[in-house]
């Protein structure tokens, strides 16, 4: 038999992403050993390809602008966008504790809230923006982590079971991709932050059928294959709502993608109109997120569009991808998303209405007549369309050539559920109870207590929810291997705290 090799720590970390830097960062303050294990060479998970904005409640970026906002109000957005399927008491728990124990807690660990945003579903905006965003996040987050003594990260190295005994997670088997050595390490808890399986579209035909038949773009980290979750399902762990995705359809296929299965997210065409296969436009284009505009194009035959922009619009197109990024930061590297521009079968040019569509494949009399028909509402001076009721204020008629045509597909982000757990974070079995020494957070947790978001989630309720359910998980995780009180958070609410 090969030799195994041991290593011990009090808390084991599965996963690096934004749950795994959050839990390694408490596990840290609390004076317990982590050792963080991450089966891609590089460290982040989905945190490094994502904008890190953050849902959050009554905070001082909102007061100094005068936003009035309560956790109260803040629940009523969240249930009713959910549609009834989230996670009441996490919610509860999460948007009380967004103030103080995320908000303030990221700041004083070298985290600078620099944006806030308008999201659709919000009464009022929430969406919190780190500085260089989700890559700036985690960098801070990891800094910490490292300054406190979690200081063991073995990036390349492939968990494949969580080793159980007497009912209880004792350890970790694993291998090195690289090499194929067989190592187990050994903890006292388990923290299990691997991601969802928004890239493995395989699993996502199993688990959501809904969309069987249907082009749907792989988008998340490319980490995010649903390891997790089969490990867990190993212990006994029950899964929740896995057939619930949080889809983007503002992305086009990636053409530098052999497998032709990956997606790239597509930001910066607020002026542009979207038109189906038919060439006609089908909702109000200002509302691109999972609200209200994934239904809307899901409801298309085939479900997929163009978005239709001028010369004029074309500044500021972004891609939303590491490789489009300069390193390290959410700023665009200019030049390769103008070759990107140019050489994207999916973006195409022409320097007439009827070329553009003979190359796209629309019927070119509709296309003709859809931005006709828009142009003239402009220049009218009409406040709304009289189609769809889009504002018409600041948008500009399409008549400046060449012309371009994005052709968008839905893209998988994030999944919605998980591993269930409870407000430790312990995951629990099919009878709802506690599988001891066992913790998960984040994204495998459906970002947390296994479905927080519901149906469909907020802006900024991925990556917020999995920041402080890592914190919870290694606080009660240290707590497991003897240290520490567990997490002792203070709410938004006078005289409250929660242990």
């Amino acid at each position: 038999m090969p030799t195994v090799k041991m290593q011990r720590a009090d808390v084991v970390i599965v996963g690096s992403g934004g749950a795994a830097v959050a839990a390694a960062v408490e596990v840290a303050e609390q004076g317990a050993s982590a050792i963080v294990l991450e089966r891609e060479a590089e460290l982040g998970g989905a945190s490094n390809s994502s904008t890190g904005f953050c849902c959050l409640v009554d905070t001082p970026l909102q007061r100094e602008i005068g936003l009035q906002d309560s956790p109260d109000l803040a629940f009523q957005d969240w249930i009713h966008v959910g549609r009834g399927a989230a996670n009441e008491e996490w919610a509860r728990f999460y948007i009380d504790h967004t103030l103080h124990e995320l908000f303030e807690w990221a700041q004083e660990r070298g985290v600078r809230w620099v944006g806030l945003l308008p999201y659709e579903g919000n009464s009022v905006p929430r969406m919190h923006g780190p500085e260089n965003g989700g890559p700036g996040l985690w960098k801070a987050l990891y800094e910490t982590a490292l300054a406190r003594g979690a200081r063991i990260w073995l990036p390349g190295t492939a968990a494949t079971e969580i080793l159980m005994e007497g009912g209880r997670a004792v350890g970790v088997r694993a291998h090195k991709v690289d090499t194929g050595e067989d190592l187990e390490f050994r903890a006292s808890a388990i923290v299990l932050a691997s991601g969802g399986f928004a890239s493995n579209i395989d699993m996502i035909y199993e688990h959501c059928p809904q969309f069987r038949g249907r082009r749907i773009l792989e988008g998340s980290h490319i980490g995010a294959r649903g390891e997790g979750h089969l490990m867990a399902a190993g212990t006994g762990a029950a899964l929740t709502h896995m057939n619930e995705l949080a889809l983007y359809i503002h992305a086009v296929p990636d053409h530098l993608d052999p497998t032709g299965r990956r997606g790239l997210v597509i930001w910066g065409l607020p002026r542009a109109i979207w038109v189906n296969s038919q060439g006609r436009r089908f909702r109000d284009e200002p509302f691109p997120g999972a609200v209200s505009g994934t239904s809307v194009v899901l409801g298309q035959e085939p479900a997929e569009y163009w978005a239709i922009i001028d010369s004029d619009m074309v500044e500021g197109v972004t891609v939303v991808d590491p490789y489009y990024w300069q390193p390290g930061t959410d700023e665009p590297d200019e030049d390769k998303v103008s070759i990107f521009l140019v050489t994207s079968p999916h973006v195409l040019s022409a320097n007439s209405l009827e070329d553009l569509a003979q190359r796209a494949g629309l019927p070119a009399t509709a296309l003709a007549e859809t931005v006709s028909t828009y142009n003239s509402y402009l220049e009218r001076g009409l406040d709304r369309d009289p189609d769809f009721g889009r504002l018409l204020p600041g948008m500009r008629p399409i008549k400046w050539p060449p012309y371009f045509a994005f052709h968008f597909f839905p893209l998988a982000r994030a999944t919605l559920g998980g591993v269930k757990a409870d407000l430790r974070c312990r995951v629990l079995n099919k009878w709802y109870e506690p599988i001891p020494g066992l913790f998960a957070a984040g994204e495998v947790a459906g970002a947390a207590g296994g479905h927080i978001q519901g149906k469909v989630g907020l802006g900024g309720t991925g990556v917020g929810p999995s920041l402080l359910s890592g914190r919870v998980a290694g606080a009660w995780a240290a707590h497991e291997a003897g240290i520490g009180p567990g997490f002792v958070g203070k709410a938004n609410r006078p005289g409250k705290s929660s242990a």
